[in-house]
Order: C-alpha cells, then structure tokens, then sequence
C-alpha cells in the first residue's frame, strides 16, 4: 500500500525540530476550533482525550490512549478561536486557525519535538489522527484515531522512513 504524506519535517527558528501538517476544511473557524478545544470533539481524533483550562498556564489532562498513561500539561497560548498551544508529554503542540474564506478554514497543527528521532513515529501517528479528522470534517462517521490494525500507521512511519526522516524513538505498543 502506498502512502501519501502530508507532514513536513523542519527546524524552527529557535532550533527545535518539529513536523508540521495542513489541511483546509470546508467548515467554519468556530467549527474547526470546537474539533481542537472541546473534549468530545478532540476525542474523536486526538491520541488521548484532552480537558483544557483554556487560559495561559492552565492545566490540560490527558487521558484514554491505550498507549500512554494518564498526564497533565501545561496550556502556553490561547487566542480564541485561532491559535491554542500546550505541552504534551515533553513536546509542544501548536494549533493554527485561519479563516482562509466564508464557512473554511485552514488548519495548521505543529508538532515541536523534545527529540529529532521522534519525527517519523510522530509523523506516521499524526497522519492517521489528522485522516480521522478529515473524515470527521466531511461529516463522515468516525471511530477515533486508534482504529486498530486496519489503521496504515505502519505505512506511514515506513514512507517517513523512505523519505530520510529523523528516527529511531521507541514505538508505543510495538517496541
């Protein structure tokens, strides 16, 4: 099976690697920020289920993804219904809103590593979030990111492999 992907790997300006993928939805902006803010919302398509305090140093509580245990993170930014940063298990996700014209928006999520070699497992994972999402934004019925063995994670990470992206982090459930 071949894979399409959508992730660019790059290093920021202040060195941090990071992976970043986008898409533009045929939705409103209030729309798409519900599908990032809201817990019900965001469980559908992100790895864990995430409650924010959505202000400057609020908490975030995760919680739900077979791979990983219960955590919390910090929130960094919040500029409603825009932009929404926070800490998740070491790396920093950003989440860019953009009315791009009436009822769409473009969606940008960043994914800051706290380690290069995580760029391909974290590519691969994001691609079958963001898939979920996109469905999701087609008013498609969705059953969640972790879909089980029919998910083409493994394609994924191996077409980030073939395209010379940072690897070698170990794989949650797998390694």
């Amino acid at each position: 099976m071949s894979v399409d992907l959508t992730g660019t790997y790059l290093t920021l300006d202040d060195g941090r690697p990071a992976v970043r993928f986008s898409r533009v939805y045929d939705q409103p902006l209030d729309r798409v920020w519900q599908f990032v803010t809201d817990p019900d919302e965001l469980a559908q398509w992100f790895p864990s289920r995430a409650e924010f305090e959505l202000r400057p140093g609020g908490t975030v509580t995760f919680s739900g993804d077979p791979n990983m245990p219960e955590s919390t993170g910090k929130v960094i930014a919040v500029d409603s219904p825009r932009h929404l940063s926070f800490e998740w298990d070491g790396d920093e996700l950003r989440f860019d809103l953009e009315e791009v014209e009436e009822k769409r928006t473009r969606f940008t999520l960043t994914n800051v590593l706290s380690a290069e070699d995580t760029a391909s497992r974290n590519g691969a994972g994001w691609e079958v979030c963001l898939g979920t999402l996109d469905a999701k934004s087609r008013g498609e019925r969705v059953e969640g990111p972790h879909a089980g063995a029919g998910a083409p994670w493994k394609e994924f990470y191996d077409g980030y492999l073939a395209a010379g992206i940072p690897s070698g982090a170990p794989v949650p459930g797998l390694d």
